[in-house]
């Protein structure tokens, strides 16, 4: 694999993003990767996973790739995009998987983050929402995401100021379960990951997915469904959209203008 690193022993897989070049930005092929990877996984029965930048990483990951997303017209987080496959693969994937985060989480990269069944990090560790920073919209179930986890202060905070909270932050709203110092954080993770393993995993597998299901077992009609898609299409066939990537990838700030 050319962005991922993967580890297998003692019945714990390892996943290490492994593209410091871009800060472990959420490219296509990074995360065909990551859904490879976690079948492979599957299929080696790893009871646990655990999924992690190289050690003393400054940078988490970056978030979804801008240079991929899609030009002005065209939902850029849509149902079968790789992301979202990569978020599903994590969420349906019939073990725990855990984040051991160091460094900073930006975007996309917070929805990989919160898809994760338990999350540990260091104080290094920082969380930004940043869609409203390049003019693009959000999917539903990223922001459901955002919502379980955090409540919807917090959510809103995220992604109406684009702004980091911090690691102390982070654990206060649940976003961490716990919060780790840098030098005992792998020991810590794989420890808890091991007192996993000898755990019933056909007991936890079913009781992960009972989670998952009863998480999203709120009602919304299906015209609900239909004005949330309307809103979301306001933003990405917009001006804005369009100004936003553009203003990116020419490292400026976006003049961004309403419409």
């Amino acid at each position: 694999m050319k962005y991922l690193i993967t580890e297998f022993g003692n019945h714990i897989g390892t996943i290490i993003l492994n593209n410091p070049e871009k800060r472990n930005s959420l490219c296509t092929a990074l995360l065909d990767e990551l859904v490879e990877a976690l079948n492979e996984l599957q299929e080696q029965k790893a009871r646990v996973v655990i999924i992690r930048a190289a050690k003393g990483a400054r940078v988490w990951s970056s978030g979804f790739d801008i240079n991929q997303l899609p030009e002005q017209g065209r939902d850029p987080l849509s149902y079968n995009d790789p992301l979202e496959k990569a978020l599903r693969a994590i969420q349906r994937f019939p073990a725990p998987v855990v984040a051991m985060i160091e460094g900073s989480v930006w975007g996309g990269a917070c929805d990989l983050a919160f898809s994760c069944d338990l999350a540990f990090g260091a104080h290094s560790a920082t969380f930004a929402i940043t869609p409203a920073k390049i003019g693009v919209p959000y999917n539903s179930t990223g922001i459901l995401n955002f919502m379980n986890i955090v409540g919807m202060r917090i959510t809103k905070e995220m992604f109406f100021t684009a702004q980091p909270l911090s690691a102390e932050r982070a654990v206060t709203y649940g976003i961490l379960n716990q919060l780790i110092p840098e030098e005992v954080l792998e020991l810590f993770t794989y420890s808890v990951a091991e007192q996993i393993t000898h755990n019933s995993p056909l007991s936890i597998s079913v009781m992960k997915e009972q989670l998952r299901i009863l998480g999203g077992s709120a009602s919304l009609s299906p015209e609900t469904f239909e004005r949330i898609q309307g809103l979301r299409r306001i933003v990405y066939d917009s001006a804005d959209y369009k100004e936003g990537k553009l203003a990116f990838l020419e490292k400026r700030k976006p003049q961004f203008i309403g419409e």
